[in-house]
């Protein structure tokens, strides 16, 4: 499956975007999808992810409550809205897909991933 990521940009402390990720190639409803970040100088971490039908959520303790995703099955898209923006959360955002029921928190047990999608948060 082949992830295409977008929505990033500049935004302010205390602000919003949201995040796209559409996907090709295969059946989107088969995939848990997962949205890690990964800011200069630091590792990649898991931000939140969802199960392939968007029942099951499960997000990083740094987010939760400001971040929400969610998926549209129909339009082969899986969204990250960003509420309550921190400079900290200023990163290059990833999208990632498994062909699996759960939404899994860890980066390594992802077999597809997009091209990443800058995110700067200023104070």
């Amino acid at each position: 499956v082949q992830l295409q990521a977008s929505g990033g940009g500049l935004v302010q402390a205390g602000g919003s975007l949201r995040l796209s990720c559409a996907a090709s190639g295969r059946t989107f409803s088969n995939y848990g999808m997962g949205w890690f970040r990964q800011a200069l100088g630091k590792e990649r971490e898991f931000v939140a992810a969802i199960s392939r039908s968007g029942g099951r959520t499960n997000y990083a303790d740094s987010v939760k409550g400001r971040f929400t995703i969610s998926r549209d099955n129909a339009k082969n898209t899986v969204y990250l809205q960003m509420n309550s923006l921190k400079p900290e959360d200023t990163a290059v955002y990833y999208c990632a897909a498994r062909q699996t029921l759960w939404a899994l928190a860890t980066a390594e047990r992802y077999d597809y991933w997009g091209q990443g999608t800058l995110v700067t948060v200023s104070s």
